[in-house]
């Protein structure tokens, strides 16, 4: 197999040649599609995520084709098209997952973090947490659904049902979360970087009701607003957009430092909340929901050995939708 290694924080990941994987018990290989490339990488790759199990293969939107199944499998799932997000593995054990709360357990594994992801032409991962997807719709266009689609899922259920939402940040998630606010007959305002037409216009082509910059005021009060822009900064600002009794869901596993602000932005019984992983129940209702909406992912694909780069033009605001590589 062909792999693109992080040795360490900081540094440009090196193509490795291994042994195809071999799945242990429980276990799927996977001969890996398309991998999404998510901020979340950039967070791990940067060192902002400060645990990873090095050396580490990134990637954790990954679409495959089962090649193998290890001891414990049924070998009716060779063959099968599946999909492997963040969460690898959760304990069961803890009083989170037995309350229902997986997301939150407390000895977790997670993909392309804390065990090896799918910035690589094979993958292994754990049987119950390998979703099956249509073979019949495009690998590319389905990995970011891994990620930024459940991630982005969470966070909208998060923001209960807030008929104007608002949106800050547009990228993999945003664009994908956009499309389905819409279908639910939302009102939606986008805020992307200042400047950023070409986002911008993005999001009007997909529904967006306005778009403009976050140096902008949106045209009406939001009753919810979703951060997926990694930038504490734009917490108050969020705050200060929506109304009394309103939310501001932070929904990215990073963030800047969040400045101080006076409470009286806060008061009026507006809540902060933050995102945390995902549970295999997000990914069996967003993907559910997901053909229901027509939601298409608007991808920049990029061969498996050009990882980097596509590291470099999501960390520069080059991209505008998901990138996706392509072992």
């Amino acid at each position: 197999m062909r792999a693109m290694v992080l040795i360490a924080p900081g540094r440009p990941l090196q193509l490795e040649h291994r042994p195809d994987p071999v799945p242990g018990t429980g276990e799927l290989a996977i001969r890996v599609l398309a991998c999404g490339v998510c901020r979340t990488d950039l967070h791990v790759v940067d060192g902002e995520l400060t645990q990873p199990a090095l050396p580490v293969v990134p990637g954790h939107e990954i679409v495959g084709e089962v090649v193998a199944v290890g001891p414990g499998v049924e070998a009716g799932r060779l063959g099968q098209r599946v999909g492997v997000g963040w969460l690898a593995r959760a304990c069961g054990a803890c009083s989170y997952c037995r309350s229902g709360r997986e997301n939150l357990c407390d000895d977790p594994l997670f993909t392309g973090y804390t065990r090896d992801g799918g910035f690589a032409s094979h993958a292994v991962a754990d049987a119950r947490y390998a979703y099956p997807l249509d073979p019949d719709q495009g690998a590319a266009g389905a990995a970011p659904l891994l990620c930024a689609g459940l991630i982005g899922w969470r966070s909208l259920v998060m923001a209960g049902e807030a008929p104007v939402l608002g949106l800050y940040g547009f990228g993999a998630a945003a664009h994908i979360i956009l499309q389905v606010a819409k279908w639910q007959g939302r009102r939606v305002f986008v805020f992307t970087r200042p400047g950023d037409g070409e986002g911008q216009a993005l999001a009007r082509t997909l529904g967006a009701d306005w778009a403009g910059g976050t140096d902008q005021a949106a045209p009406a009060l939001l009753d919810a607003a979703i951060l997926y822009a990694p930038a504490g900064e734009l917490v108050p600002l969020a705050l200060r957009a929506v109304r009394k009794g309103g939310r501001v869901v932070c929904a990215g596993i990073h963030m800047s430092p969040i400045p101080s602000f006076p409470y009286e932005i806060l008061w009026g019984e507006r809540q902060v909340l933050s995102v945390a992983n995902l549970t295999r129940q997000d990914a069996a209702d967003f993907l559910r929901v997901a053909p229901l909406a027509g939601v298409t992912a608007h991808v920049t694909t990029y061969p498996l050995e050009a990882a980097n780069q596509a590291l470099d033009d999501l960390r520069a605001g080059l991209v505008h939708g998901a990138a996706v590589l392509i072992p």
